[in-house]
Parts: structure tokens; C-alpha cells; sequence
């Protein structure tokens, strides 16, 4: 067993390393289509954790949740053009916000339907899920950490988010055969598409630069000194019940201050890769939660499926509710889907489904679910947690 930090930590950022060196090579590309890198990342420490290679308990674990995971949240929102996702327009706003609020009364009701099979903790562990379900595993690690997830049940909530959610994906991009009897049906009179993609078009923020010296040490400035100062000033706030503690303050903190760098010079680093050492850190943080883990947990899950697929039913029937109100195309009502529950990775992907040449606005839409998904998080979490009072 490997006892000391800093051994952990280099097995640790190896495995990171293998999975994603693996996931380069012709022959695994379609493992990692269906089984994908954040899977891999939180149950090999497990595995591990289960054979006796890495310990349950270590000094290091508490270290990289309380000083890697403001840095990689200050470094991943670097990249939300807040400008860009305003000119998006009303329909597209419009149909996010209906994802979202999906998710949110989602989460709410199917923990009221099936509470009373589920652990005491479940809301927790929901809470988590609605976070990387409104933008990504980012919201979820940030979420789950600050409201104390227990390792296993964060473990049951990543099969949840995968076997779920991309089975979910496949039924959009299966309706994308059908879009136009759906536009139809709905009365969409115009489309927003052809503004959206000239005016993208026209952005040029995609463009990546060579990442320089000067920039790195730039990037580990901002990502852990923001982060720092964020730590010590949630520490300093009072906790608001279960949900928002001082370290959900931190959080709260990180993301504000995030955004408002975006507006700033310091956004220019996500062009040179800002939002790469972000992801870094937070799959180290991921890595260590999985090695806290006990891989006998995985038997509550088969509750949480049934509970996710009510979960998503209940999401889809809202979006589509507020989507046929807005008469907005069926590109935009999958977009929007797909950017709340697969965020910045998998949103681009359905864009371009639905409508070639769109990614960008896939991307766009993701990014947005990114920022609402740490305060909507939050907010599901303490419903969730009255709810499970009752």
C-alpha cells in the first residue's frame, strides 16, 4: 500500500495520464465513446483503494479538495464569453433556462416519488448530480465536495450521470430525424439559426495560441490565488444550513470572481489553454475522491436509475412545454438539453447533429450551463434537502 502524498499523488496523476494516453489510440476510441474519461478517472483510484495499492485516508485528499478545486473553477470559467451568450437571443436563453428549471423540479420530484427508497443521504448525492446535469462534472465535483457527498454515494451518482445521461443523448440525437415535423407541430414561423452562425462566425474567439512560459505561470497565479482568497473569505461567512457551508461559500466566491475575470485581459489565457490546467486539477480531485471510495456501494444504484430516468422525463417535459410556447426549433430545444446535461463536451456534438456547421453554438450554450449550474446546483441541493425532511 502507498502510504506517503507524494507517492499518491504521482500514482494518482499516472493513472490520469494512462487513461487519457489510452484513450489516444485507434483501438480504444470507441470504449471511451461509450465508456468516458471522468468513469475512468473515479473508479480506477477505487479499484485501487479495494486492492490496497492507495489508502482511504490521507493528508493529500484534504489538500487537493481545499486547494485544487477553487483553482480549477477560477481557470475553467475563464472561457465564459458572458457577451457572446447574451446575443444568443431570447429563444435560446429562453429554451436553456426551461432546461435548467427542468432539472431543478426534476430533482425535486423524483426524490419526493422514490425517498422513500432511498438513503438518508440521498438529497446529497442528488444535489451533486443536479450540478453536472445543468453544465458538466465541473458543477458536480464543486457541488458534491461542498455539501459533503460521501465518496461512495458520489460514486453511484458518476453511473447515474453516465448511463442516464448518454442514454438521453441518444434519444436526441434520434429525434433529430424528426425535427422538422416538430417544427411544424410547434408553429416555428423563424429561426434563429442563421444570425446565430453569422454572428459566430464573426466572433473569432476560438482562436488558440501557443502556450507560453509566461502565460503558465500566469495561469497557476490567478487559478490559485484567486482561489485562495476566495478559501479565506468563505471562511469568514456564516453557514447557511446543510448546503451552503463556508467551503460552499468558496465556491460561490470562485465562481464570482471567475466570471467577473472573464470580462477582463486574464480571459486571453483560455485561448492558451487556461480551461486544460483547470480540467487537470479537477480530475485530480476527482481521482482522489474516488480512492476514498468503497466499490461495494455500486448496489444502491440500480434505485438511483429509475430515479434519473423520472428525473429526465420530467426535464424533457418542461423543456418542450416552454419550447412549444416560445415556437422555438427543435435545434435549439436539443441544444439546450444537451447543454444542461452534458454541458461544454457533448452539447457541440448535438448542435452539429441537428444542424451542421452549429457546434459553436453547442459550445456557447454548454458554457452557460457551466456558470448556472454551480447557483441552480445549489438551489436543487436545498430543495432537495427540505424535501427529504418530510
Amino acid at each position: 500500500m502507498i502510504q506517503d502524498p507524494t507517492a499518491i499523488l504521482v500514482y494518482l496523476i499516472s493513472l490520469i495520464g494512462m487513461i487519457y494516453f489510452v484513450r489516444e489510440q485507434a483501438w480504444a476510441k470507441k470504449i471511451f465513446d461509450i465508456v468516458p474519461p471522468v468513469i475512468w478517472v473515479y473508479f480506477l483510484p477505487m479499484i485501487s483503494t479495494t486492492l490496497g495499492i492507495t489508502p482511504e485516508q490521507s493528508e493529500l485528499y484534504s489538500w487537493v479538495k481545499i486547494n485544487l478545486l477553487p483553482a480549477a473553477l477560477v481557470l475553467l470559467l475563464l472561457s465564459a464569453d458572458v457577451r457572446a451568450i447574451a446575443k444568443l437571443g431570447p429563444k435560446a436563453l429562453g429554451t436553456m433556462l426551461a432546461g435548467t428549471l427542468g432539472i431543478v423540479l426534476g430533482g425535486v420530484i423524483s426524490l419526493a416519488i422514490f425517498g422513500a427508497w432511498l438513503p438518508a443521504d440521498a438529497w446529497q448525492g442528488m444535489g451533486a448530480l443536479s450540478g453536472s446535469w445543468i453544465g458538466g462534472s465541473s458543477n458536480m465535483v464543486a457541488i458534491g465536495t461542498s455539501i459533503g457527498v460521501r465518496n461512495e454515494l458520489f460514486g453511484v451518482m458518476i453511473i447515474v450521470d453516465t448511463i442516464v445521461g448518454y442514454g438521453w443523448m441518444g434519444i436526441v440525437i434520434f429525434i433529430s430525424a424528426f425535427q422538422s415535423r416538430i417544427d411544424k407541430w410547434n408553429r416555428v414561423t423563424d429561426s434563429p439559426v442563421d444570425a446565430l452562425s453569422e454572428h459566430l462566425a464573426n466572433s473569432g474567439n476560438t482562436k488558440r495560441e501557443p502556450l507560453t512560459y509566461a502565460s503558465l505561470i500566469f495561469m497557476v497565479v490567478v487559478g490559485f490565488g484567486v482561489g485562495f482568497i476566495s478559501l479565506k473569505a468563505g471562511e469568514l461567512l456564516p453557514d447557511l444550513g446543510k448546503v451552503v457551508t463556508s467551503f460552499g461559500w468558496t465556491v460561490i466566491l470562485v465562481s464570482i470572481f471567475g466570471l467577473g475575470l472573464s470580462f477582463t485581459p486574464v480571459a486571453k489565457l483560455e485561448k492558451q489553454g487556461a480551461s486544460h490546467l483547470g480540467n487537470l486539477f479537477l480530475y485530480i480531485l476527482l481521482a482522489t475522491i474516488g480512492a476514498k471510495a468503497d466499490l461495494r456501494a455500486i448496489t444502491e444504484a440500480p434505485v438511483f436509475l429509475a430515479v434519473g430516468v423520472v428525473w429526465i422525463a420530467v426535464h424533457a417535459t418542461v423543456l418542450f412545454t416552454v419550447g412549444r410556447y416560445l415556437r422555438a426549433p427543435m435545434f435549439l430545444i436539443a441544444t439546450s438539453s444537451q447543454a444542461n446535461i452534458g454541458g461544454v463536451v457533448s452539447a457541440p456534438i448535438v448542435a452539429s447533429v441537428y444542424q451542421p456547421g452549429m457546434a459553436p453554438v453547442g459550445l456557447l450554450m454548454g458554457v452557460m450551463g457551466n456558470i448556472l449550474g454551480l447557483y441552480f446546483g445549489f438551489l436543487t441541493a436545498q430543495l432537495m434537502e427540505w424535501v427529504s425532511r418530510i
